[in-house]
């Protein structure tokens, strides 16, 4: 298994995931927009618990969807709230000079850590969502003379001191954190407006500007200041450890109040920005290429060139709207409102005056001749009819295009030849190679060609055998024809091979694919060539 690296966070288990994701339930209820109302009000206070009585006033001060709740359906808002991990029960003690005050503030709520944060990305993401971010370009210069300085500080002889350093790098983090979130939300609205093709040409116009003056200006600056920064940072890198070690021991933070030893459960910390070497590896990896996948600089100039292409796109489109070719997506969108707003009937007046579309019973096809189809059948029940592809995509009979060009197999044609002429030339050398061990096949390793072609051999050999065998019991009544001179040969291959049942022989081949062993078998390689050197046969046991 594989390490993670220094400074990467733990993977929580599956259970705490599903505990976690369990969180974000309340914004997906069909009462979600109570929910975030109640959310809100603990959201406005720091450390305090409160009860139904409290909630419901703050609700009810404030306006809204939970303004109308009643104490039994706010009470089974929180609970369910606090099930999901939202909010926590308080600890506080309860007093009350009644047993029905006891009873109405007994149950007392506060807010968790994970539903503050997830109650406050959901109203960034409703106030926020569609607006267009500026990029706070710069902060990349503040970034830029903020490593460039510390890279000199930590250089001189003594280092830097302490505090200056803390204060130094942390804010560092806090202007390249801010810089990086207005780019990702920058370009993820650039992306959202580029993705419609219904812009018009005001629409058109102030989105062209954007790009070629606003976007342009960002790519450059990016592109100017990223090599610098990187030059920075290669400076401060081997001082980076030593460091980090300085801050740590000036002020551990959170880090040094946990606590450690055995028996006691040891608290996660989610330390600052820039106090992890991490942390510094991610900054790193923003302007320079480390792992070899590209730096998020060469993402930004892809995401610049795709936004270009994505406008000339629109380019093109509004000027083939101009010659009639014009995009109906708009008019297309509100006839899907209307027929999603219409009646059954409604929606069939609308279809027909859209499209022209009225009650077809046939089409112009004939059915099968054996087949009577009644004119009053409908075409919904009636006999399916075979349509052309052209009738049915073009509404056409007539033939399109040209007649395809014969196609060219020349090429294939050549390397299924040459596959021909390997698998001959390996044969050839697998015949060579047992005439050559003809003697000494057990003294021999053939190679798996060649045992191959051997076995090829003895089955045809054994095949021809048991054919004369049954020949001669049926047509002449003697007794079957035994393995006394069974064979079989390859005249391509120049190769000859007899096999003689002989009680007692045992035949070894030994080959690269393993060994086989043949009982009361003998066998013979030789040439069929009608020379005497080609004829010369030895026995093999």
């Amino acid at each position: 298994m594989e390490e993670a690296p220094p400074g990467t966070p733990p993977e929580p288990r599956d259970d705490e995931a599903r505990r976690r994701l369990d969180a974000y339930a309340y914004l997906s209820a069909p009462e979600r927009l109570e929910h975030i109302a109640i959310m809100r009000v603990f959201c406005g206070t720091l450390l305090a618990d409160l009860a139904v009585p409290d909630v419901m006033a703050k609700l009810r001060e404030s306006g809204g969807p939970g303004a109308g709740l009643d104490a039994d359906t706010l009470t089974a808002r929180l609970e369910q709230l606090e099930r999901w991990g939202n909010l926590l029960r308080g600890s506080h003690t309860v007093k009350a000079s009644s047993i029905t005050e006891y009873q109405r503030s007994r149950a007392r709520y506060q807010l968790s850590r994970l539903g503050e944060r997830i109650q406050r990305d959901a109203d960034g993401v409703l106030a926020e969502a569609d607006a267009a971010r500026e990029v706070s370009n710069e902060l990349l210069a503040l970034v830029e003379r903020g490593l460039r300085e510390l890279a000199e500080l930590v250089s001189e002889p003594g280092g830097i001191a302490p505090q200056d350093g803390l204060e130094r790098v942390s804010t560092l983090f806090v202007q390249f954190a801010g810089f990086a979130d207005s780019i990702r939300d920058f370009y993820a609205y650039l992306g959202q407006v580029l993705a419609r093709y219904d812009l018009d040409s005001a629409e058109y116009q102030g989105f062209k500007e954007l790009l070629l003056d606003y976007v342009e200006a960002i790519t450059e600056d990016v592109a100017f200041r990223a090599p610098r920064i990187s030059a920075a940072l290669d400076t401060l890198w081997p001082h980076l450890p030593a460091l980090l070690d300085r801050l740590d021991a000036h002020a551990k933070g959170l880090a040094g109040l946990s606590p450690q030893g055995e028996g006691r459960s040891e608290a996660r910390v989610q330390r600052s920005r820039g106090r992890d070497l991490a942390d510094w590896q991610g900054l790193r990896g923003w302007f320079s290429d480390t792992d070899g996948q590209g730096s998020q600089v060469d993402q930004l100039r892809d995401a610049t060139l795709r936004a270009l292409q994505s406008l000339l796109a629109n380019a093109k489109r509004m000027l083939r709207s101009a010659t009639g070719e014009m995009s109906r997506r708009r008019d297309l969108l509100r006839l899907a409102r209307w027929f999603d707003e219409a009646a059954p009937q409604d929606a069939h007046d609308i279809a027909v005056a859209a499209f022209g579309l009225y009650g077809a019973r046939h089409l112009g096809i004939p059915p099968a001749t054996d087949e009577v189809v009644p004119a009053y059948t409908s075409w919904w029940t009636g006999p399916v009819v075979e349509v052309p592809v052209a009738l049915r995509e073009r509404g056409s009979r007539a033939q399109r295009g040209r007649t395809a060009s014969v196609e060219d197999h020349s090429a294939q044609k050549e390397r299924l030849r040459e596959a021909a002429r390997q698998r001959a030339a390996a044969r050839k050398a697998a015949a060579d190679e047992l005439r050559s061990a003809s003697g000494r096949i057990d003294d021999v390793r053939l190679t798996s060609a060649a045992l191959s072609l051997l076995l090829e051999l003895l089955a045809t050999a054994l095949g021809n055998a048991q054919l004369k065998r049954r020949a001669g019991a049926a047509g002449e009544g003697t007794p079957g024809f035994g393995l006394d001179a069974a064979w079989s040969e390859d005249a391509d291959l120049g190769i000859r091979l007899t096999v003689y049942r002989t009680t007692g022989a045992r035949t070894f081949l030994h080959s690269a694919d393993g060994d086989l062993l043949l009982d009361d078998l003998e066998l013979v390689i030789g040439r069929t060539s009608a020379t005497a050197d080609d004829e010369a046969e030895v026995s093999v046991s």
